[in-house]
């Protein structure tokens, strides 16, 4: 007998609306005696066809649906289907997300692309059981010099898997490769960077950076604070606007070692004196105490608040760094701040804002809202999909 799970009644709702987890609380009961990994089928009560999804009872998400197309097979075939939908969505582009999980109907997969480089992330059991599989198609399709895993994330052990990273297809990545986007050049470490590497959602948000600050008056005379840096993609924007005075501050000496090579590469004459390694609450408290002023600050920290539970605690680490950056700003200056964290909502990532603005005796006013580029979509049926979100806010 193929296995397959009975949802509780209150669970049917869910399901039927396409959200694609299904928590243990939803089940009712499991038939099949079914192996983690294994593909089954979700029932209502009355034994109706819900979905078809993967197994997984070590995690607290015990199925995650694939399909609710009652005659459509999870084989090979199926894969390769959905993954040439996802690629055919991005174009042409040669720099991008492919893949991107839930939002393209693939739970659990990450795949970016750098040129000739894939780079998979196997979140879930389910997938992991198929990395090779699913690498063997994205080489059919694609072609790639290689494809490198980076399942080294701490998600996976909510999922009762270790992490792991390695060539999965093809040659081994160097140790940095080089990519353009937006007239800018990049040096990233597939191997050892934060994610995949690069931080592929804010591509729009990094020409929009740019674009403000273009628009200036005098851009030379401008100065500019990225904290949070990591490898200076907003730094290089705020160069490429004509900028000369940009600080880039960040905890990790590889990441503003790969921001000075980056600035080189681009032909930006710069001091290696403006990249600051340290604490970024600690450099801006000490900025604050020397009474430095800035016409630009861009906050990009990392995530805060992993789950529910931790939402209290994130929203004063994103209030506190908020609150100095506003005073830190010139009248007329502009901050840039974003918040990665799913379970800090738009709404309240913009109250957050808005009371480290009052604690700071200021006036701001919101003239843009920031989210991931296209290549990350949400689906509709999937709103935990929108995880980055940010506010531009002209300050006075």
């Amino acid at each position: 007998m193929s296995a397959k799970i009975t949802l509780r009644q209150k669970a049917e709702k869910t399901i039927a609306r396409r959200h694609p987890w299904i928590f243990s609380g939803a089940i009712q009961s499991v038939k099949g005696n079914p192996e983690d990994g294994d593909i089954l089928k979700v029932m209502t009560t009355n034994q109706s066809f819900a979905g078809r999804g993967y197994w997984n009872s070590q995690s607290q998400i015990r199925v995650r649906i694939l399909s609710w197309d009652a005659e459509e097979t999870i084989d090979r075939e199926f894969w390769k289907k959905r993954l040439q939908r996802a690629i055919a969505a991005r174009g042409d582009r040669k720099v991008c997300r492919l893949v991107h999980g839930e939002s393209d109907y693939l739970p659990g997969l990450i795949v970016d692309r750098y040129d000739n480089w894939l780079v998979i992330q196997a979140l879930t059991l389910g997938i992991e059981v198929r990395k090779n599989m699913i690498a063997e198609i994205l080489a059919e399709l694609l072609s790639p010099r290689g494809i490198y895993e980076r399942s080294d994330v701490d998600v996976r052990e909510l999922e009762g898997l270790s992490q792991a990273k390695g060539v999965l297809w093809g040659e081994t990545p160097p140790e940095t490769i080089t990519i353009e986007e937006n007239g800018v050049q990049y040096l990233v470490d597939i191997q050892n960077g934060q994610k995949t590497g690069f931080y592929l959602d804010q591509r729009d948000n990094r020409q929009i950076v740019h674009d403000i600050l273009a628009s200036s008056i005098n851009p030379s005379e401008l100065s500019v604070l990225n904290a949070f840096c990591y490898t200076g993609g907003f730094t290089m924007n705020a160069y490429r606007a004509g900028v000369r005075d940009v600080i880039s501050v960040d905890s990790a000496e590889s990441a503003l070692d790969l921001a000075k090579r980056t600035t080189a590469l681009n032909g930006f004459a710069i001091s290696p004196e403006q990249f600051v390694q340290g604490d970024v609450f600690g450099v801006l408290r000490e900025y604050r105490q020397a009474e430095r002023r800035f016409d630009m600050i861009i906050l990009d920290p990392p995530k805060f608040a992993n789950s529910s539970r931790q939402v209290d605690r994130a929203a004063r680490g994103y209030k506190d760094i908020n609150l100095i950056a506003f005073q830190l700003l010139k009248a007329g200056g502009y901050l840039v701040t974003f918040s990665c964290s799913n379970a800090i909502s738009d709404d309240l990532f913009q109250k957050i804002v808005f009371g480290a603005l009052i604690d700071a005796g200021r006036d701001g006013q919101i003239v843009r809202r920031l989210h991931a580029a296209d290549d990350h979509p949400i689906a509709l049926t999937f709103p935990e999909g929108s995880y980055l979100k940010g506010l531009v806010c002209r300050v006075w």
